[in-house]
């Protein structure tokens, strides 16, 4: 056993659901917009994970062109029944005002690796699904309803329903088997047994600063659910100066020796203002079962920054500068995604050791842009890239970008003025929901000559962004711009504030052709720096 430094996955992993097959352990995590869809990550001593597989990865089963910020894939629940793999999520094409659209889907694979199969379409009742496989091999679907009516939280409870394995459908009664708690907005349940209770594990307060994890308990399925005696069994909520934040949307786990574990979702707040900045990552437990058959986290129910587990944690990689080369025939690097379209080929292609973004919409359309990014996972680090552009006028640009959503990003671009003499020009939209505006004034532009690469880097050192480049042949990187705040690429800043924006910061390539000539950008390599920062209190 070791003592190892939460989060386990840092950086943009929401609602995790855990899974143990054999000596194998998975994490499956959201992805909300950003495509393919769910992450998936493998390890053998809980520690220390890798991503083996986004599943969600073709036009057949997951097409989120038009879905707007932080909708998507929402909460997948990964489990297996002996025999397959099967994930639940849902796909949330609306999720502002009174109604929300929320169909929800399941894939089965013989492997984690695949191949997964298309989507199941099961129904729209609610979002956050689970399955639960009973001993006496009955299946059943949990959900929490989403009622329209009800003022001024729609969140109605947990309803159960049998699915059949046969038709592929539900099958039989419906019923609401808990409504939740003082605590409200019920949410993401998930369904145990052991030692005769049926156990349901579901989020509440929110996925903001009341967030919490909430446990009851049952000898039927159907209920009725007792709730634990000292609920919620995690939440920060009354601790605003500990280090993990935001706790809740749990799940549970247990060690072929008998041990348990609790992953949850966590934030690590920066400024006073506290700020999110590497969005909900993932966050794990160890808990224990008493004698009165209730489950209880050790230490908590304030969730703690480190926690015994099977193997030491070994940061190499993490701490690691990463230089992204592009080669056809090995892909793009996996920890690279882009927003919504099951067509990148429409956005990208990789030749002659470099990738060429085809100029398409404007930075922020919610159908089809070319960006291609990876997290932030560290709250100080440099990246650069370089390009090769030869815009024409204002309406073509592309270059490196941080983003969180289309409310907020910071983007330096090549582009050019309307005379057609090229120049450099951020473009700032900074907390601008909900009209998604630039920021004005914009910084002054540098015109650059009309031919040749340029070199564009940013460094983040905690909530300071400067950008800087180089023209080609020249060696030193001059700053570029006023310094911004890169504290408001947060959900508690993404349009929507934090119970309504649930993603993280990203860095990348964009390009866009607003005059639909798909002008193309080549990029050679994207360099990602983490940094040391003595504002990064609580970096792994």
């Amino acid at each position: 056993m070791s003592l190892v430094r939460n989060p386990v996955l840092p950086g943009f992993n929401a609602d995790p659901s855990i899974l143990r097959v054999g000596d194998d352990y998975y994490i499956a995590t959201s992805t909300f917009e950003w495509y393919p869809g769910v992450q998936i990550y493998h390890s053998k001593d809980l520690a220390n994970w890798k991503l083996v597989i986004r599943p969600l990865n073709r036009k057949s089963q997951l097409d989120m062109r038009g879905n707007p910020d932080s909708c998507g894939i929402w909460a997948p629940c990964l489990t297996h029944d002996g025999d397959k793999y099967w994930l639940v999520y849902t796909d949330v094409k609306r999720k502002d005002g009174s109604f929300k659209d929320t169909p929800n889907y399941i894939v089965t694979a013989p492997s984690i690796e695949g191949p997964w199969s298309d989507p199941i379409y099961i129904n729209s009742s609610g979002f956050d699904p689970s399955i639960f496989h009973d001993d006496d091999g009955k299946k059943w679907f949990v959900n929490m309803l989403q009622d329209h009516r009800r003022r001024p939280r729609s969140f109605a409870g947990i309803r159960l329903q049998e699915f059949d394995m046969k038709t592929e459908k539900l099958v039989g009664p419906t019923k609401t088997i808990f409504h939740g708690t003082e605590l409200d907005l019920v949410e993401g349940p998930h369904l145990y047994k052991r030692n005769g209770w049926y156990y349901l594990l579901t989020a509440e307060g929110g996925t903001g600063y009341e967030h919490a994890v909430t446990l009851a308990r049952s000898r039927e399925i159907s209920g009725p659910y007792e709730v634990h005696p000292q609920n919620p069994i995690l939440t920060s909520v009354d601790k605003p100066l500990a280090a993990l934040q935001r706790a809740g949307h749990g799940d549970i786990v247990d060690t072929p020796d008998g041990k348990t574990y609790l992953v949850h979702l966590t934030g690590r707040p920066i400024t006073q203002t506290r700020r999110c900045v590497l969005g909900r990552e993932t966050a794990i437990q160890e808990a224990y079962w008493a004698d009165d058959d209730w489950l209880y986290v050790k230490n908590g129910p304030v969730p703690s920054l480190h926690v015994e587990l099977l193997g030491a944690r070994d940061d190499t990689d993490y701490w690691a500068e990463k230089r992204y080369t592009f080669d056809k025939a090995g892909g793009l690097h996996q920890d690279f995604q882009w927003l919504r379209t099951p067509e990148p080929e429409r956005i990208f292609t990789i030749t002659d050791s470099k990738i060429e973004l085809i100029g398409r919409e404007a930075i922020g359309s919610w159908f089809e842009q070319s960006l291609v990014a990876r997290r932030q996972t560290h709250f100080s680090y440099d990246a650069e890239t370089v390009v090769d552009f030869s815009p024409t006028d204002e309406r073509q640009f592309a270059g490196l970008t941080a983003y969180y959503c289309r409310f907020n990003f910071f983007y330096l671009t090549v582009t050019a003025h309307a005379d057609g003499k090229r120049e450099l020009l951020i473009l700032s939209s900074e907390a601008s929901w909900p009209e998604g505006r630039l920021k004005f004034p914009l910084a002054e532009p540098v015109q650059i000559p009309n031919e040749g690469k340029v070199r564009l880097a940013l460094s983040i050192r905690g909530k300071r962004l400067q950008f800087s480049y180089a023209l080609d042949g020249e060696q030193e990187l001059k700053n570029i711009g006023p310094v911004y705040d890169a504290s408001i690429l947060s959900d508690e800043c993404g349009g929507h504030l934090e119970h309504g924006s649930f993603t993280g910061a990203f860095v990348g390539m964009a390009c866009s052709d607003l005059n639909g000539t798909e002008l193309r950008a080549k990029f050679d390599y994207m360099v990602y720096r983490p940094a040391h920062h003595e504002t990064d209190r609580y970096d792994v």
